[in-house]
Order: C-alpha cells, then sequence, then structure tokens
C-alpha cells in the first residue's frame, strides 16, 4: 500500500518492488544507502560545474566586441565536440540521479526523507562548500 502522508516505521517500498525493508537492519542498511546516495549527487553535481566552467570557452562575462551577434546563424551543422558530449552525459546521470532520490523521498517515510536531506546536505558540505 502506498502511503499518502509522511509515516515512521521500518515497513518500506523503495523506487521498485523487490526493494523492501521488513526488519530494521533492512531499514537502516537502506537509510545508509539513500544517504550515501544523496552525498554521491552532491558530488556528481560539483564535477559537473567545475568540468562545464573548466571548458567555457570565455572566462569573463562581458561579450567580446569583435564577435558578431549573429555568428552562428550561418552554420548548417551542430559541432559535436568530446566536451559537450562528455558535459550532456555528465547532466543527464545526475538529473536521473535527482529524479531518483525525487521518487525515494515519495515513498512518504520519514526516516527516508531525513536520510535524503542530510545526504544532501552533508554532501554539500564535502564538495561544494567552495562553490559559492
Amino acid at each position: 500500500m502506498m502511503h499518502m502522508t509522511i509515516y515512521w516505521g521500518k515497513k518500506v517500498t523503495l523506487l521498485v518492488d523487490w526493494w523492501r525493508t521488513k526488519t530494521w537492519m533492512s531499514y537502516l542498511l537502506t537509510l545508509l544507502a539513500c544517504f550515501l546516495f544523496s552525498a554521491f549527487y552532491q558530488y556528481m553535481e560539483g564535477r559537473r560545474l567545475r568540468f562545464k566552467s573548466s571548458t567555457s570557452k570565455t572566462s569573463s562575462t562581458m561579450p567580446s566586441i569583435t564577435v558578431p551577434l549573429l555568428s552562428k546563424i550561418g552554420r548548417t551543422r551542430p559541432v559535436i565536440s568530446p566536451a559537450r558530449l562528455a558535459a550532456s552525459l555528465l547532466f543527464g546521470a545526475n538529473k536521473a540521479i535527482g529524479y531518483l532520490l525525487m521518487v525515494a523521498i515519495m515513498s512518504c517515510n520519514g526516516g527516508i526523507f531525513l536520510a535524503i536531506v542530510l545526504g544532501l546536505s552533508f554532501g554539500h558540505y564535502l564538495f561544494r562548500s567552495g562553490d559559492e
């Protein structure tokens, strides 16, 4: 049965039918997995942003005066570069992890919610607190 309100208990079905917790040990391992997965999400987001900033062509926010405003209109084929492809793959993987975390929170279990929020906070502290 799917809960529609936040509940506290050890019986959770998470993401797929076969991921069910019935004992306290399986519930605690699931909370640990959610915590680590959330911290990994922050790590991946930090790597993606660093990769994006390292591959950007201009370091200033001011547009160059020598480049025409509509310089890209004449192109007939899109430029495929390994850096853009890698950035797109990192973006897709990171968003997939984020959506899986969102669906896990939608299980409405209070422990899962806290594990994910604490994992995101801990991951931000470890991997992204210097970004700001």
